[in-house]
């Protein structure tokens, strides 16, 4: 067997914004649930506490969110939105004496929230295909994410661009992570031949 394989349904990815959240809310835990099955009994993880703070995110200008679908069902998605300029996201960053790297703007760094995909259709190109399609066009200057130190994802991050910057630990109740950013213009230029 492949090390990695594609997916080889048609994968239908669309763009939502806010709005369209509540809508699909049962679906999305549902996702989020299948990826995280592992770690549903930490508090932080648990179905409750990730919709709370999805409820929070969705509050921000300019959210989006990338779904992938196959044959209708929600197999994976990504959101996020700017970092507004009193942003407290970059409160307690270790690892980094650079005072210019936590200045924001409010257009400076786009907040890559999540990534999930169900179990049954990782390791097929989905995650990096949404992953993509939800940077792809940004205007900002870079993004950046936070990603557990023992997740395997960390490693496909560096491999799509991203560079640890140092760690954070954004709430009491999880887990300390890497903070990663992503140069969003090198990445993913829009320049025409």
């Amino acid at each position: 067997m492949d090390k990695l394989r594609y997916v080889t349904e048609p994968l239908a990815i669309t763009h939502h914004p806010a709005s369209a959240v509540q809508g699909m809310r049962t679906e999305l835990i549902d996702v989020h649930k299948d990826a995280r099955a592992e770690l549903l009994d930490q508090p932080f993880y648990s179905a409750e506490r990730f919709w709370e703070r999805f409820e929070n995110y969705i509050t921000a200008p300019d959210f989006q969110l990338v779904v992938g679908r196959i044959e209708n069902l929600i197999v994976g998605y990504t959101f996020g939105s700017p970092l507004p300029a009193d942003t407290k996201w970059w409160q307690h960053l270790q690892g980094s004496d650079d005072p210019d790297l936590t200045r924001e703007t409010g257009h400076r760094t786009f907040a890559f929230r999540e990534i999930l995909v169900r179990k049954q259709f990782q390791r097929r190109g989905i995650a990096h295909r949404l992953h993509d399609a939800l940077l792809q066009g940004r205007t900002e200057e870079r993004a950046a994410l936070l990603v557990r130190s023992d997740n395997p994802a960390g490693e496909l991050y560096r491999r799509w661009g991203w560079c640890q910057i140092g760690f954070l630990q954004p709430y009491p109740d999880s887990p300390r992570f890497e903070a990663m950013i992503i140069d969003l213009h090198s990445r993913f230029s829009t320049a025409k031949d």
